[in-house]
């Protein structure tokens, strides 16, 4: 509706929705499984940590696969994957719906994992290309916040489903509507067509040719973009997920206000998003933007930690922190999408966001570790002290003057009208 109001190219309105619904699906079905751990424990027979490990299979292909998939990507073209993904994971997770036993859930879920790794390389490589360059903070940001939306909606649909009609219809149902929705965007699919790059022949081929997977994993500004993704996982996650039972065990708040602080903290990031596309469209200092966010972040969080207060006082802490990194996030992508050499957008992006999916592995068992020695403050300590590393990281994200660009689209004529994809 804004890109309508503000005079947007269709075709790029078009790549905008196309894109966030697939970002939706991701998010949709990644929390699919967890509400109905209870019912799937009495059902199967198995304890939570064997359940806990269908999440571990998932998130470990899903990094693997992200990596992977940004090779695809540059090689066999985003809008084809996308799709492939969406499909894969949806009929996936649907397929866990009908596991005869627990054994059958691990591979699925690693299918579904694989299916999972495509969207952040696909998505924000077709964003790169489609969009203006001048509306790519926004674009992010939209993108963004699809995926919130689905963070959302997802345990209220799985949780509603399944204590009505049991977790296999949950499941069924959830993976079902996915496989839908990626069918329906295969009619839509000259929205995420993005044309292979056209090089120069002779010497300037050469210069501009497409830097390799090893090549891209060699740069220092992708190994720090990395760590970025690691630092902010693991602050999302003591942030958005311990800190609920870390604000029962050691500030003394009931279930019903630990929940609302996720759900503000969530609320807080979208709305950060928000303001933080709009920012990003209006300056090139996107290192300062993400800096600035996140240190703020890092010094609310450490204060929610240690203050000694009212358990709504932490809750609203942690709510503003979400507020600062939602809006480092649409710079911190431009930075991304910045650093990336010509041809290799997908590599770049498949790198960097497998992070995301190491952080969600490794930082579940620090914080567990610490609330069984009965330390809570440390989950929220660890999580604000992630945020203030990763501004060195952001700092050595910042675009140089040697770096790579990509091009920058073309402003599309709006009475154009694009051609279906062959």
């Amino acid at each position: 509706m804004e890109t309508r109001a503000a005079g947007w190219p269709a075709s790029e309105t078009s790549t905008i929705g196309a894109v966030g619904v697939a970002h939706f699906c991701s998010h949709f079905l990644q929390l699919a499984v967890a509400p109905l751990f209870i019912l799937m424990r009495d059902d199967l027979g198995v304890s939570f940590t064997e359940l806990g490990l269908v999440l571990s299979v998932f998130y470990l292909f899903s990094g693997v696969g992200q990596v992977v998939s940004g090779i695809l990507v540059d090689r066999f073209g985003a809008g084809r994957l996308l799709l492939c993904g969406m499909l894969l994971q949806g009929a996936a997770t649907a397929a866990m719906g009908l596991a005869p036993r627990y054994e059958a859930l691990l591979p699925l879920a690693a299918l579904a994992g694989l299916g999972n790794s495509v969207y952040h390389p696909a998505d924000l490589s077709i964003l790169s290309h489609r969009i203006a360059h001048a509306r790519l903070g926004r674009a992010f940001a939209a993108h963004v916040i699809a995926g919130n939306l689905g963070f959302a909606a997802s345990p209220i649909a799985s949780a509603a489903i399944g204590t009505t009609y049991g977790w296999r219809t949950a499941l069924l149902a959830m993976g079902g509507l996915v496989v839908v929705l990626g069918l329906g965007l295969v009619t839509r699919r000259a929205a995420l067509k993005v044309e292979p790059q056209a090089h120069p022949a002779g010497g300037d081929a050469a210069a501009l040719r497409a830097p390799s997977f090893l090549q891209v994993l060699a740069m220092p500004v992708v190994l720090m973009a990395f760590l970025y993704f690691v630092l902010t996982a693991v602050s999302l996650s003591a942030f958005q997920s311990f800190s609920i039972p870390a604000l029962q065990q050691g500030y003394g708040a009931t279930l019903a206000l630990a929940t609302l602080a996720a759900s503000l903290y969530q609320l807080g990031n979208a709305a950060g998003v928000a303001v933080g596309g709009m920012v990003a469209d209006r300056t090139s200092a996107h290192h300062v933007i993400a800096m600035s966010g996140l240190a703020v972040g890092a010094v609310f969080g450490l204060i929610a930690a240690g203050l000694t207060a009212a358990p709504a006082v932490t809750v609203a802490l942690i709510a503003v922190v979400g507020v600062c990194l939602g809006l480092t996030t649409p710079s911190r992508d431009v930075l991304v999408r910045s650093a990336a050499p010509a041809g290799a957008t997908g590599k770049v992006f498949g790198v960097v966001y497998s992070g995301y999916d190491i952080g969600a592995l490794v930082a579940p068992i620090f914080f567990g570790l610490a609330l069984d020695h009965h330390q809570p403050s440390l989950v929220l300590t660890i999580g604000a002290l992630a945020l203030a590393v990763a501004v060195l990281t952001a700092f050595a994200v910042r675009r140089r003057p040697d770096a790579v660009p990509l091009p920058r689209p073309a402003e599309p004529d709006p009475l154009t009208i694009e051609a279906p994809e062959r």
